[in-house]
């Protein structure tokens, strides 16, 4: 390394001055001249100077500066150092904002509407814990719900939405970490001489790295990862979440498509029966034995039958392109399963115990999580009061020649700590812990009311699977009377002790009936899935 004594003082000069006013260098190693030292700030840069004055004169001086420089890198500035690093490292384990406590709740000590228990104690059992495949057993149905798991565009968005949010919480977690770099570069330059230094060239090669730590002194960046890490948590919830919605809604409407094939099956069957009257009714009356009133009659109910036809058909096309829907697939048909009728009905559906509700609802952990990131956002705004402490490095090696780069005098190397408190920020970081406090308190309120809201779920599904059940049985024999109604209707008609107008009435009563049965078992069948769900099934695989 070559240069003139004169230049280097004048290039050191304001460096040192600069230095001392922003920043605190613990130690510096200096093989050739600090790059820190030029004017520029060229980073890791020392010079190699091309002489323009006798070449001995250029080597004294770089012995003198090679003595310098080996003088500079001593055990007491490392001993300094780590000094004052080693008490910023273990206090880096301070953490301000509040410890997140999962809020106390009252909660009931058992479900409205809940059968009550043959032993006379509450029982653990819970329809929630069964897997979906047990609940549901028409085979059909499981092949429906399996493709739409996974073909099911919600269920494939909200797979993302944790992907998202695990590269989020990488992203955030590396704040708490330093950053490091490496660099290559080559500069030549010029200059002219002066009245202060004579002119020269400088020609150097540099290769070397700067790391950086922005020291967690206080926790913010530890309670930002706690709250990545929550919103991770309340992202998994949510496919859970979906995926429990999913199964409940894939049953539901493969549940109301075969109500609707039932209702066809029944108005195709009356509607039959309706025509073989109205044949025999004609015949009647050709015989003089009926009037026209009663063919008419007659007539009314082959077209009441037969007009209903069209919108039920409409009616199972339409389901038919919403279950297509759910598994992601362009309208078609639907391969049948079990009819309605076929469906197993359980007798008495167990609730389970409440606390176990608070641990199965996926909505209830998106909730909670959402609490958790919310608590912890408040050590974040808190953390803003205190001052940031960060730790720059640097490193590399420097020289003229190629070949005499990573040879020792060539090495350089520094170290700098900085501190920066906020004085006057008018108001705004009290404002931003205000606002997160606040945002905690909405959380926890949503929070509670998910929990009220689950209960009510689970209470509603059972009295209305108890009532339904009820109204069902009832429906059954409602039908049953009508159906023999409608058969000694015929009877007296046939004999000649009625006009047709009773048969009309009663074979209208019937048909009725028997659609309002099946409307009844759906709706049965439509609790059963609506407890499931409630009570959190569904998402287990």
């Amino acid at each position: 390394m070559k240069r003139s004594p004169l230049c280097v003082k004048v290039r050191e000069a304001p460096w040192s001055a600069v230095a001392a006013a922003t920043a605190l260098v613990f130690s510096s190693g200096r093989r050739q001249l600090r790059s820190a030292a030029l004017p520029h700030s060229k980073a890791l840069r020392a010079p190699s100077w091309q002489p323009l004055i006798p070449s001995a004169a250029l080597r004294n001086h770089e012995k003198t500066l090679s003595f310098r420089a080996q003088r500079g890198i001593s055990l007491c500035s490392l001993s300094r150092c780590l000094l004052i690093l080693l008490p910023l490292l273990l206090w880096a384990a301070c953490t301000v904002g509040p410890n997140y406590q999962r809020p106390k709740t009252d909660i009931p000590g058992g479900f409205r509407g809940a059968p009550a228990p043959a032993s006379g104690a509450a029982s653990s059992e819970s329809l929630g814990d069964a897997r979906w495949w047990t609940v549901f057993q028409d085979e059909q149905l499981q092949s429906l719900i399996r493709t739409a798991l996974v073909r099911n565009y919600d269920v494939r968005i909200a797979a993302e939405r944790v992907l998202a949010a695990q590269a989020q919480l990488r992203i955030t977690r590396s704040d708490q970490y330093p950053s490091a770099g490496v660099g290559l570069g080559g500069t030549t330059e010029r200059q002219p001489s002066s009245p202060f230094s004579p002119a020269y060239r400088w020609d150097y090669i540099e290769v070397g790295g700067a790391a950086s730590w922005d020291i967690d002194f206080w926790g913010k960046y530890r309670r930002a990862t706690e709250a990545a890490r929550a919103n991770l948590a309340e992202t998994e919830w949510g496919r859970h979440a979906v995926v429990s919605t999913l199964v409940a809604n894939v049953a539901a409407a493969y549940l109301r498509l075969r109500a609707l094939d039932l209702e066809m099956d029944i108005t195709q069957r009356s509607l039959a029966s309706r025509r073989e009257s109205l044949r025999l009714t004609k015949l009647l009356a050709d015989q003089g034995a009926a009037s026209m009133v009663d063919v008419r009659q007659a007539e009314q109910l082959v077209y009441a039958a037969s007009a209903a036809l069209p919108d039920l058909e409409q009616q199972v096309e339409q389901q038919e392109n919403y279950i297509r829907l759910l598994l992601a697939q362009y309208p078609g048909p639907i391969t049948r399963g079990h009819s309605l009728t076929e469906q197993v009905r359980p007798p008495v559906v167990p609730a389970g115990l409440p606390s176990q509700l608070l641990a199965r609802r996926p909505d209830i952990h998106e909730a909670e999580q959402r609490l958790i990131a919310a608590n912890a956002q408040i050590g974040v705004a808190r953390a803003a009061y205190f001052p940031s402490i960060s730790l720059t490095g640097t490193a590399g090696f420097i020289s003229s020649a190629l070949t005499e780069l990573f040879s020792k005098p060539a090495g350089t190397w520094d170290v700098a700590v900085s501190a920066a408190q906020p004085l006057y920020t008018a108001g705004r970081l009290q404002a931003n812990v205000r606002l997160a406090e606040a945002q905690q308190q909405q959380a926890l309120l949503a929070y509670q009311q998910t929990i009220q809201n689950a209960f009510r779920d689970v209470s509603d599904a059972l009295v209305a699977y108890q009532k339904t059940r009820e109204a069902r049985e009832q429906q059954e024999l409602l039908t049953t009377a009508a159906q023999d109604s409608a058969r000694l209707a015929h009877v007296r008609y046939n004999g000649g002790a009625t006009a047709y107008l009773e048969v009309l009435t009663n074979e209208t009563n019937y048909l009725a009936a028997e659609l309002a049965l099946s409307q009844a078992r759906l709706n049965e069948m439509l609790s059963l899935v609506q407890i499931y769900s409630a009570l959190g099934g569904g998402w287990q695989q």
